[in-house]
């Protein structure tokens, strides 16, 4: 299990189907469906509570607000910061638990005496390009969202990040890539953030069982000579560290040899020894 070493961000309690969050100066009780134990503590009655997202039982949901709570306000890890936004279906518009990877990568790229170019697939809001284009990659940044794209762009300008660096991109992540093997385009890393379920911006059906192994088949026309890693993060629950290893396996390391790793990742929290799971993560990296 990896977790990430946050200052601005925390996990407060966990239990009965809640966490209970700490994002800057605001608190928030979020639903998280990992967390099937009972709380300690009554979470709905903690005293700097800001807002609680309720769930509805015909789906969705919507924020109750205890407090007066910012539309928006800034959080930072590190020399990076990012803006962050209650939004529908308990959304904030960033994943802390990210930051583990954001320093792996972070550490590869800067070991790097080259410039590396970065292929970000659904990419959402940013975390993992503004990381990379920080550290001095060239990063394409795409996503089917175009709030979503707008809001990366805030982030990068938040963290000072060179503008050059990233160049955005709306579209079905399957048919950029498709088009990028046309136009010969080559990347030195790919990172791919996929949802369960989704759709792009022309209707187009994604469903991760089924699409994943072919994508990252298909990433492999853009690879350059030298590739310096692979990444791939899942939330959906039946994809375990070892699936995603075995395709890159499959995939990737059976093109360029090199090395995959995969865990799971998490969020330490203020209750003693107890590590909230956020999802899967599996990398390959060059020999």
């Amino acid at each position: 299990m990896k977790t990430a070493d946050w200052k601005d961000y925390s996990v407060i309690s966990t239990g009965d189907g809640y966490k209970l969050e700490k994002w800057g100066r605001v608190t928030l009780l979020r639903p998280d469906p990992q967390v099937i134990w009972k709380s300690k503590i009554d979470m709905e009655k903690y005293p700097s509570l800001s807002a609680k997202y309720l769930r509805s039982e015909t789906g969705g949901g919507k924020w109750i607000y205890k407090t007066k709570v910012p539309e928006e306000w800034n959080i930072s890890y590190k020399d990076l910061t990012f803006k962050v936004k209650p939004m529908g279906f308990k959304h904030t518009g960033l994943f802390p638990e990210q930051a583990v990877n954001w320093d792996y990568m972070r550490f590869l790229i800067e070991k790097e005496d080259r410039e590396i170019n970065v292929l970000n697939l659904f990419a959402y809001t940013g975390g993992a390009t503004v990381a990379c284009a920080k550290s001095g990659a060239k990063v394409c940044h795409v996503d089917s969202a175009k709030a979503m794209v707008e809001r990366a762009g805030e982030n990068a300008r938040l963290s000072g990040v060179n503008p050059t660096n990233i160049r955005y991109i709306i579209d079905d992540c399957k048919k950029f890539v498709q088009r990028e093997i046309r136009r010969g385009k080559k990347y030195d890393a790919v990172i791919m953030d996929p949802p369960s379920y989704g759709r792009g911006p022309n209707g187009e059906m994604w469903k991760i069982e089924s699409e994943l192994f072919p994508l990252v088949e298909l990433c492999l026309s853009v690879l350059s000579d030298n590739p310096l890693f692979f990444l791939i993060n899942s939330y959906t629950t039946g994809l375990q560290p070892q699936v995603i290893k075995n395709i890159l396996l499959k995939t990737v390391a059976l093109k360029y040899g090199g090395k995959v790793e995969a865990d799971e990742i998490g969020l330490k929290t203020e209750e003693d020894g107890v590590i909230l799971p956020c999802g899967n993560s599996g990398i390959w990296i060059k020999g």
